[in-house]
């Protein structure tokens, strides 16, 4: 199987990963992604620091915060911050997800972020969630994490938790993307 094809099958899931830490029951144990993991990239030619950014990812979207925090806060560079920036996002931590956040800069996704978002709000007519998220036609991170501490709030509906945990689907996919083409 091919190493794009194994890794997007760890990202199949039957249900996208909460906004915050509760784990799935349709996730695979952490020593499974890793094993996975280990087995894609055995004869892979990926570097090093791209496979690390993988294990934290695809470790976050199994719902195994610590194991990727682990790795994330060892990646000193935007791509790092800004898996750290998700962890500390889902944990929930807003004030720190929003300093990683910061630590990223310009990323270089958040443009087809952006675009798929866009996308996929204006399928679902959630022309208000769009304008919060990209105000402009550019990703908001800030409002992102905003808006999935509203929706984790008591005051959030099951509506807004469902695009948002979609919209994280796409940004753990778009990251995956960059991750295998570096």
């Amino acid at each position: 199987m091919p190493l794009g094809d194994s890794i997007s099958a760890l990202l199949h899931t039957p249900e996208p990963a909460d906004l915050g830490p509760h784990p799935r029951a349709s996730t695979l144990s952490a020593r499974d992604v890793n094993a996975r993991l280990d087995t894609a990239f055995a004869n892979a030619s990926i570097s090093a620091g791209s496979q690390q950014l993988i294990r934290s990812l695809l470790l976050l979207w199994h719902d195994h915060l610590d194991a990727s925090h682990t790795i994330s806060q060892d990646l000193h560079s935007s791509d790092g911050s800004f898996l750290h920036g998700i962890m500390h996002r889902r944990e929930p931590d807003y004030f720190n997800a929003k300093y990683w956040f910061h630590r990223v800069g310009n990323h270089a996704s958040y443009p087809e972020i952006a675009k798929r978002v866009s996308a996929f709000l204006d399928s679902k007519g959630a022309a208000a969630l769009k304008t919060e998220l990209i105000p402009a036609g550019k990703w908001d991170v800030d409002a992102f994490v905003d808006a999935c501490k509203l929706a984790s709030s008591r005051r959030g509906t099951e509506e807004q938790r469902t695009l948002l945990r979609e919209i994280q689907r796409i940004e753990t996919t778009v990251l995956i993307e960059r991750f295998l083409a570096a």
